[in-house]
């Protein structure tokens, strides 16, 4: 039998019953057996009473096998009829050939549509969803088939809506409903339309952010950043305000931070609201473990007619949920206020002037267009949803203690904040904004700038400000100014200063009179004057009267036309509003001796609803637009830890490096084996995450134990025989320690990394700024490590890594010691690129190996009865193959080298023309690699990528 016949044969017994099959072709059985006068059919549940001797002997020979077609003569087919029929078999057969043959009327097989009935010369695509276009003989059945799949679909989903046409889509009250509904998950920024047509979005803690542009923009971004002005938009800060007393807030806030990490809260320079400040923060009394993550404040200028102080702190999103609840806690405002309720007021109570009533029986004129209505009466929305739209209106935002009188209000995204990174961005603000003019409207206005002109007093500090934002257009650049200044400033609607087209914004240092020269040298060594830091807005009156009032863009449009020279700008009259902002300074680098000041820019913060008003006049002086991405870049070339990605120790780290994980893992699994790394073979433990809390263990058994005094020295004596000595060090951890366990914690005392700063650099180092005060002049001595590392066990310290060859160390990037054979090399030849790692065994990969093979061999029976799956941890149904499986072995010993610590940040830096590397080492593995290297090649360490097995040397700097 050919193929084509044996398929067609078994296409053709797909659905017969089991007791009526075709005859085989090795088997010669009768054709008339019981009846079954079936084409090809015999049965096999009947008996046969048929005599085979009632054949005659000159009839044809009978072929064998199954022969497709009619044949002449009866060609292949027994054509005898039988001498007797048993009634009960063949009923039987009879009973089964009818079952079989209603089964396969009733039963859809390979054809699902009634159009595949049709030879494939008469079908059409238009067929399938348009039953008039089968022949008639066909359509009823298409129809019934049609409807019975609409009721299989109806259970399953919804019927879907059908859609608006682009004009209905398009009409205002949709468009509003459709951008509030579409805010109800995640928050949208204001600008987030802009964002969405150029930028690729992604949701991230609750709000919907631009990662990076649309087109290839890193190295404009970064000499955007170093010579001109690149703009962000970080209005998804969150914003939490502290009022009351001076001493109560500070009594509370001193619980959550400590002297020892640098400036706190009640800072003299903070205090007074001339500068910003920036501080980590803790839980309460728990320093210096437990942190919380880090945060920036700012205290509201103290002036004669307010006796209780006003303080803003600003936190990353992910760090809210870990802030609010202890700042609730320091402070004792647990009586949440409910927000007020607004009156619902009818139309009538609305717009009291009589109307007439619609006549139903007039006609429309001719052209006339019918005015939109809704079915149930009520109108679209007038207005966007501006602040939070994922946040419902009864939800409190306000707590209130009643023992100590402070408040703790939630403003998040009711003030937006812009950030303006570069030299020029003082330049950019210049061109952009315009002081306020003074309005002499006496007249009753709904606005509050023609109430606060009539106060001498605020015009002569209005006056102030405008002539320090003036000084303010000659400085050079901005990383000239004194860190974290702040300047108060009411200016106009800058939409009316719009250029018609993109204007690149220059410094106009050369236009400037000489006189000025004396007030930039002032401002540039002091700072804005006290009374300049001054703003309404910090007033929730102003912000609310300043965001109900804003003029359309329609409305400025028709102010426009019907200016008397078209193209003309339009000026600021007395209904045009007047915007309160803060121009906040932000520090560069101010770590480190290299790049000073780099990085450095201004946070524009506005009230919101007037969020495109001035991101668009921005965007036209020609700055660079960028996202997240370009943050994280910007905290690289600074050498700055990021939040999240750099506070492992903090909650919102620890829950970051777990999504990153699962998201890198993801991407690993979905490669197929061959074309993926095996990082078992590159002896690399984690690749996707950095185990702090156990190498902060191990090092801390090894130093405590003597475990690495026992090996002759790290550096010298590492080879294969001493892994296992100090494996057997790690694995008496659990036997050893009795009581749980600590938690690492990252070294910020400020004391203790200068100290340790110092120790880092070698002697004949140039150009470094020398440490302050006797800690400074501590010499590295055993027993000067061994206090040190009394004070601070169980610690991690943020280091900046510096390649000392080609290379582009990546993230989680392996930190180890070198050898003393590794420092003798890198001394006679400081270009070498470093060592090799050998590699290494993969003992997991024939176990998955041999559990796939037994698995296609093994039945299920074998398989349930198998008593070393459940009981083995290392199961090769659970392990991947390339990674390592929990719990890890010694990560401090499994390599050739020492491990000290990982890298969370690494490329090729611009800033610097060469790779840098940002993470973190062990304190402990850290002293004892200094103590063991030679004072000339001091901070010399070797720094390895996942993906490779090559060491590259570089250089070791603690910035502080």
């Amino acid at each position: 039998m050919s193929a084509a016949k044996a398929k067609r044969r078994e296409k053709k017994m797909r659905n017969q019953p089991a007791n009526v099959q075709y005859p085989s072709p090795p088997q010669v059985e009768s054709r008339a057996e019981n009846g079954g006068g079936g084409e090809g059919l015999h049965l096999t549940g009947g008996q046969s009473d048929a005599d085979p001797s009632s054949k005659k002997e000159g009839s044809a020979p009978v072929r064998h096998g199954w022969v497709r077609g009619y044949h002449k003569d009866g060609g292949g087919y027994n054509t005898e009829m039988p001498n007797h029929i048993t009634a009960g078999a063949f009923a039987r057969a009879r009973a089964a050939e009818v079952s079989a043959m209603l089964k396969a009327a009733t039963k859809t097989t390979c054809s699902s549509h009634v159009f595949q009935v049709l030879p494939k010369h008469m079908r059409r695509r238009a067929m399938s969803h348009n039953t008039k276009r089968l022949p008639r003989r066909l359509r009823d059945v298409a129809n019934r088939m049609k409807e019975k799949n609409l009721l299989a679909g109806l259970k399953k989903r919804k019927e879907p809506v059908k859609s608006k046409s682009r004009k209905a889509r398009r009409r205002h009250g949709n468009l509003l409903l459709e951008f509030n509904r579409r805010q109800r998950k995640n928050i949208w920024l204001e600008t987030h339309i802009w964002h969405a047509k150029r930028f690729h979005m992604v949701k991230k803690w609750g709000y919907c952010l631009g990662v990076r542009p649309t087109y290839k923009c890193y190295r404009p971004c970064y000499r955007a950043m170093s010579s001109h002005c690149l703009l962000q938009d970080l209005s998804y800060y969150c914003c939490i305000e502290l009022k009351g007393e001076e001493d109560k807030l500070l009594a509370a806030l001193t619980q959550l931070t400590c002297k020892e990490a640098g400036p706190t809260f009640s800072a003299a320079m903070f205090l007074s609201g001339a500068r910003q400040g920036s501080v980590t923060v803790y839980r309460a009394g728990r320093y210096p473990s437990d942190p919380l993550g880090p945060v920036t404040f700012l205290w509201r200028p103290q002036t004669p007619g307010l006796t209780h102080r006003q303080l803003w702190i600003w936190a990353h999103p992910a760090l809210k949920q870990d802030l609010l609840p202890e700042l609730q806690s320091a402070c004792q405002c647990s009586e949440a206020v409910a927000p007020p309720v607004e009156p619902e007021v009818s139309r009538a109570e609305a717009d009291p002037t009589p109307r007439a009533e619609p006549n139903p029986d007039n006609e429309l004129k001719a052209g006339a267009k019918r005015k939109r209505r809704c079915k149930d009466g009520s109108e679209p929305p007038a207005k966007r949803i501006l602040g939070d739209g994922t946040r419902l209106p009864t939800s409190p935002v306000t707590w209130r203690s009643s023992s100590t009188g402070l408040v703790i209000n939630d403003l998040t995204m009711e003030i937006i904040r812009y950030r303006l990174i570069g030299p020029q961005s003082h330049s950019v603000l210049a061109e952009t904004l315009e002081a306020a003019t003074v309005c002499d409207e006496l007249k009753f206005s709904p606005l509050w700038w023609p109430e606060h002109c009539k106060d001498q007093s605020n015009m002569n500090l209005h006056q102030q400000q405008t002539d320090v934002f003036n000084v303010l257009k000659g400085i050079y650049s901005t990383g000239e100014l004194p860190p974290g200044t702040v300047l108060g400033l009411t200016v106009d609607d800058p939409r009316l200063t719009l250029p018609r087209q993109k204007v690149k914004a220059v410094p106009c240092v050369n236009q400037d009179p000489v006189g000025d020269e004396e007030k930039r040298n002032q401002l540039m060594l002091q700072g804005v004057p006290l009374q300049c830091c001054q703003s309404f807005l910090w007033e929730r009156s102003v912000r609310d009267n300043v965001t109900d009032n804003k003029i359309s863009e329609q409305e400025l449009n028709r102010m426009r036309s019907e200016l008397l020279v078209p193209g003309s700008r339009l000026g600021p009259g007395p209904q045009q509003g007047r915007v309160p902002v803060l121009l906040v300074h932000q520090p560069g680098k101010q770590v480190g001796d290299e790049l000073g000041s780099w990085g450095a820019g201004w946070d524009l913060l506005l009230p919101k609803g007037w969020g495109m008003a001035f991101w668009v006049p921005l965007v036209y002086r020609e700055v660079r637009v960028s996202g997240l991405h370009m943050s994280l870049k910007h905290s690289q070339n600074k050498a700055a830890p990021h939040f999240p990605h750099d506070y492992p120790d903090c909650p919102a780290g620890s829950r970051f490096q777990e999504e990153q994980e699962a998201e890198f893992l993801d991407t690993f699994r979905r490669r197929p084996p061959a074309k993926r790394t095996n990082y078992i073979k590159h002896g690399c433990l984690a690749p996707f995450r950095c185990p702090w809390q156990q190498l902060a263990e191990e090092w801390e058994l090894l130093v405590t134990d003597g475990g690495a005094d026992r090996k002759g020295g790290v550096q010298t004596q590492m080879t294969r025989k001493s892994h296992e000595v100090i494996e057997e060090v790690t694995s008496q951890q659990n036997v050893a320690a009795a009581s749980p366990p600590s938690c690492f914690t990252v070294l910020r005392n400020r004391r203790s990394l200068r100290l340790l700063s110092s120790w880092c650099r070698p002697p004949t180092c140039r150009g470094q700024r020398r440490g302050r005060g006797a800690a400074a002049a501590l010499p590295l001595s055993d027993s000067a490590v061994t206090s040190f590392h009394a004070t601070h066990k169980m610690s991690v310290v943020w280091v900046r890594l510096t390649l000392l060859s080609k290379g582009k160390p990546e993230a989680h990037a392996m930190v180890c010691a070198p050898t003393a054979e590794d420092l003798k090399l890198f001394g006679k030849s400081p270009e070498n690129c470093g060592p090799q790692e050998p590699p290494h065994k993969d003992h997991y990969k024939s176990r998955i190996n041999r559990k796939k093979k037994s698995f296609k061999t093994a039945t299920p029976s074998q398989e349930s009865d198998d008593p070393t799956a459940s009981t083995d941890p290392h199961s090769p149904s659970d392990l991947l193959q390339g990674l390592w499986p929990d719990p890890l072995p010694s990560v401090v010993s499994h390599c050739s080298r020492v491990t000290l610590g990982w890298v969370t940040q690494g490329d090729f830096s611009l800033a610097v023309g060469r790779g840098e590397a940002l993470g973190f080492v062990s304190v402990s593995g850290l002293l004892h690699t200094l103590l063991k290297q030679p004072p000339e090649l001091r901070g010399t360490l070797l720094l390895r990528n996942p993906t490779s097995l090559h060491y590259r040397f570089v250089r070791l700097n603690i910035d502080v």
